[in-house]
């Protein structure tokens, strides 16, 4: 299964979320996403002014392990729950501080921190979405109360690694998801109190309960010298992002895959290059021979006609090559990225991008596209530019799961499409109109001036197709909205 979300990551970059959830019951999964982005011509983003190189220097893909989902009650379930994983892992460590059992006990600390997180963020979002009203103060408290034991469990744990023989290098892990810990349980309850605030002021004492929860979790932080945002301090506000952003790298660190990106088709595209050479020589040598066997060696016509081979050698070469590259173009990709965990390959990522034309594009796609009749008659005169980005991805299930105690279910690859480079030659933001007032005084007025990017997106995995069509509005000043138009 192919899932995706989309989001505006900031002013000038949108972030798709792309899910590959393997099946269990199929060891090698390959998947596919062919996104086909529609460029307005007047931005004049083509070929000849937008390479493949610059492409890619405006596209961030980070790979990712999908987070064990668990819900937020279960976390402190019996065996094998995340608690009990890591209450294990440390009593292993402060017995046996192998580099082993410390490596383990390390990422431990971060699965569990991820997963929490994971689970806190699923936990308040079903609280936004909850049709049953009348449950919302339950969830709440329910999500209260899980939150205090976690914290007062996972603190508890401390004393069993508070041994001569665990350093403080190591104790520090410990610390820094503690820290983690409290920064996640602040934002996250900040959020859920604005919102139960707004939509159901009549629940007091939740409210103050949600409010009880964050003061406790200031306190904490300022008795352990954790860091606090100030009001008045915009220095002290500025490392305290600098240490979150740190931190959320750190408790991540080992979810993201080791990639090894290189060419693709590097070794193939050397043969047909190759294949071209030798014809172009062919047609030089039988020339030469021909000749010379006419005319004889060391004359004025054999001299012409090995010039004009020669230069009809190269010209031959280059168009050889030529025709191979868009012969390969459709079959090959440009650059292959190895996915390995903890140096074991589990499966890789292939991704190439070009510039084609419409009537190369599937029926399907183009209806989704679906122009008003303006903008199809414009079309006629000045054509949209379409940029079609391809990408393979194949999985091996067994190899996903053997370094871990969790369920992994797949991969997410997080990818940013950055739009700087499509504003360069766009109009002023702020376009002036005219009216008349209740006087009849001519008045003017700004108006927004927009340019739409469609992106279309083809899904295919186990014979299935799906699609996916989003609409990107944008300025000179950045990204304004993005719209699923896919129903």
């Amino acid at each position: 299964m192919i899932d995706i979300k989309a989001k505006i990551h900031d002013k000038f970059s949108i972030e798709f979320k792309v899910g590959f959830v393997v099946r269990r019951k199929t060891r090698i999964n390959d998947f596919a996403i062919n996104t086909w982005l529609y460029i307005p011509n007047s931005l004049d983003i083509n070929s000849l002014t937008y390479s493949k190189k610059q492409f890619y220097i405006d596209v961030k893909s980070n790979v990712r392990l999908i987070t064990p989902r668990f819900l937020l009650r279960e976390i402190m379930g019996e065996e094998c729950s995340p608690m009990a994983n890591l209450e294990n892992s440390f009593r292993t460590m402060a017995s046996d501080p192998t580099r082993t059992n410390k490596r383990e006990y390390e990422y431990q600390i971060k699965m569990f921190m991820a997963i929490l997180k994971s689970s806190m963020r699923d936990e308040i979002l079903h609280i936004y979405s909850n049709t049953l009203k009348e449950d919302t103060p339950f969830l709440c408290e329910s999500y209260i109360k899980n939150i205090e034991e976690i914290t007062q469990k996972y603190r508890s744990l401390r004393t069993i690694i508070n041994a001569p023989t665990v350093t403080e290098k190591v104790l520090n892990y410990f610390f820094f998801g503690d820290e983690f810990m409290s920064n996640i349980i602040d934002q996250h309850t900040y959020r859920l109190t604005y919102f139960i605030e707004n939509n159901y002021p009549e629940h007091l004492e939740i409210i103050e309960r949600l409010k009880g929860l964050i003061k406790s979790e200031i306190k904490y932080k300022n008795e352990k010298g954790y860091q606090v945002a100030e009001e008045e301090s915009q220095r002290k506000n500025q490392e305290v992002i600098y240490r979150q952003g740190i931190l959320k790298k750190y408790i991540e660190s080992d979810l993201y895959l080791k990639s090894d990106q290189k060419r693709d088709g590097f070794f193939v595209e050397q043969i047909y290059y190759s294949i071209a050479a030798g014809v172009s020589m062919i047609f030089a040598t039988a020339i030469a021979f021909s000749f010379q066997q006419k005319f004889g060696n060391f004359t004025m016509p054999l001299f012409a006609a090995l010039v004009v081979s020669y230069m009809l050698k190269d010209r031959i070469k280059d168009l050889m090559r030529y025709y191979f590259a868009h012969k390969l173009g459709p079959k090959f990709f440009d650059n292959k990225i190895n996915m390995s965990i903890k140096d074991l390959p589990i499966g890789w990522s292939k991704e190439g991008a070009d510039f084609i034309s419409e009537n190369k594009v599937p029926t399907e796609v183009d209806k989704l596209r679906s122009r008003s009749p303006l903008v199809e008659a414009e079309n006629r005169i000045n054509d949209e530019k379409i940029l079609l980005y391809r990408k393979r991805v194949r999985i091996d299930r067994n190899k996903l799961e053997k370094n871990s105690k969790y369920i992994i279910s797949g991969i997410n690859d997080i990818l940013r499409i950055y739009i700087n480079s499509f504003t360069q030659k766009m109009d002023n933001p702020r376009v002036p109109l005219y009216k008349l007032d209740e006087q009849d005084n001519i008045t003017t007025i700004k108006g927004n001036k927009v340019y739409l990017l469609n992106i279309i997106m083809q899904f295919q995995y186990e014979g299935k197709t799906d699609y996916k069509r989003f609409r990107v509005a944008c300025n000179r000043t950045g990204i304004l909205k993005i719209e699923d138009l896919s129903e």
